[in-house]
């Protein structure tokens, strides 16, 4: 038998592939129980709700996220190129081939009028990551002002790959920033 730490990966892992695949509310816990391979006994104690999984598998992917992005960061050489890696990091993810958007946008579109814990946790993630291009922008020595737009481009791309299905949305959105970068430090 497993132990609760290893037992809450499983859970978190299986429920994180059905909860972005298929949708939230499209995925009973039964199939949780079968994708993770976890007693419904001992996903429930380990979550004692669907809402205590949901949050929890936002978490991993706040860590997965900020993990990626940080590692794209870290390998340009001056603060301006960090800025610009952050669309990097998107044309990546944009190209994987279980992309399906941004799963904090999509839970909070399909349960925005559910969970109060889902509705903070997805802000969080998303001042957390504004927060991050804000240290960016002052590190490249450009205005604070340019942070929520560089953050808008990053948020709007995201949503534009997966609608339209297209990767290119990063691309765009980095040239864009590209231009804005360049206007505020001319």
């Amino acid at each position: 038998m497993i132990d609760d730490t290893a037992a809450r990966a499983q859970v978190v892992g299986a429920a994180d592939r059905l909860f972005y695949a298929c949708g939230v509310q499209a995925v009973g816990m039964d199939a949780v129980r079968t994708e993770a391979g976890v007693s419904l006994k001992r996903i429930y104690r380990l979550f004692p709700s669907k809402d205590d999984l949901i949050v929890a598998v936002l978490e991993r992917r706040r860590e997965v996220w900020d993990a990626g992005i940080a590692a794209t960061a870290e390998r340009a050489a001056t603060p301006r190129e960090k800025l610009l890696a952050v669309f990097d990091f998107l044309d990546a993810w944009f190209r994987e081939p279980d992309f399906r958007g941004c799963a904090f946008i999509n839970f909070y579109g399909e349960l925005s009028g559910g969970s109060e814990e889902v509705r903070r946790t997805v802000r969080e993630q998303k001042e957390a990551f504004g927060a991050y291009v804000a240290q960016l922008v002052d590190e490249a020595g450009a205005p604070a002002s340019l942070a929520p737009q560089i953050t808008i481009l990053a948020e709007g791309a995201q949503t534009t790959a997966a609608i339209a299905n297209t990767p290119d949305a990063a691309a765009h959105a980095r040239a864009a920033a590209e231009a804005l970068l360049a206007n505020a430090l001319d």
